[in-house]
């Protein structure tokens, strides 16, 4: 239990070393720059006591996620570091690509539930669970989750056998700790935001988080049944496997919501 809290300790007391020839100020903001975005995303889980209330919590979402990418270039082309900056450039690669399959996955479950908030994906799920209804999409988005937060089989910006861990091969002491604050903090998030989208619940009740464990008892358990795939198979599963399946997700639901809204007014 303490073995977490004694980690800590070291990586902020060891010897702050820096590279010579890395960007002083970008090598040093993009750790912090990392962990505030990280941080900031959490925003948009649609808590009941009152601390943020705006409705387009999804576009929110999207843009922070986007703010990804920069961080991770950043890092890796301020260590000055030929590893970190390969690292950092498959890592862009890999999140761009599956940034659009969660894009195009969650334009689908706004069409069907005619807004940008959160709040309507529970009330919208009250009776069937949307992971019914769109078992596929549920596979993609695990996977694109598991792409978009560096986990394995996915974790090529981290491959150690490949690049000497990536983009941040040049970090050490607070700023490595950083990094993996902010990567542990999105997987969290990833998963608070599974159980909004595909299993219909509030933060406010137990059930929530017990659904909650059982997704990060999902990640654990692919990272040490998986290998790492070849990037370039990582490439072909993005954009010939799962955007189709995207896609035609989204016109599906999108001629869904005009069938019913088309019968509610046969019916008016």
């Amino acid at each position: 239990m303490l073995q977490p809290f004694s980690d800590a300790i070291k990586l902020f007391t060891k010897e702050q070393t820096m590279p010579i020839m890395s960007n002083f100020l970008a090598y040093y903001l993009s750790p912090v720059f990392r962990l505030f975005i990280s941080l900031l995303v959490w925003v948009v889980i649609p808590y009941e006591i009152g601390l943020v209330r705006f409705n387009m919590r999804v576009l929110f979402f999207f843009c922070c996620l986007s703010l990804g990418v920069y961080r991770t270039i950043i890092a890796g082309w301020a260590s000055n570091c030929k590893y970190s900056l390969l690292g950092g450039l498959r890592a862009v690669a890999q999140t761009i690509s599956y940034e659009v399959r969660l894009a195009l996955i969650l334009l689908s479950f706004i069409c069907l539930v005619g807004g940008f908030s959160l709040e309507l994906f529970a009330k919208y799920q009250s009776s069937l669970w949307f992971v019914v209804i769109s078992i596929p999409l549920r596979i993609i988005w695990l996977r694109s989750c598991l792409a978009e937060t560096n986990r394995t089989p996915f974790d090529f910006a981290e491959g150690e056998s490949e690049l000497v861990s990536g983009f941040n091969t040049e970090y050490r002491r607070g700023g490595f700790a950083l990094i993996f604050i902010a990567e542990y903090a999105r997987i969290l998030f990833i998963r608070v935001l599974f159980v909004i989208i595909f299993l219909g619940r509030r933060p406010c009740r137990f059930i929530f988080y017990l659904k909650s464990t059982m997704i990060a008892f999902v990640f654990v358990w692919i990272r040490g049944t998986l290998p790492r795939l070849r990037y370039d198979k990582l490439m072909y599963l993005a954009w010939k496997r799962f955007l189709p399946v995207s896609i035609n997700y989204l016109i599906f639901f999108i001629g869904l919501k005009m069938v019913c809204f088309s019968c509610g007014l046969m019916y008016n």
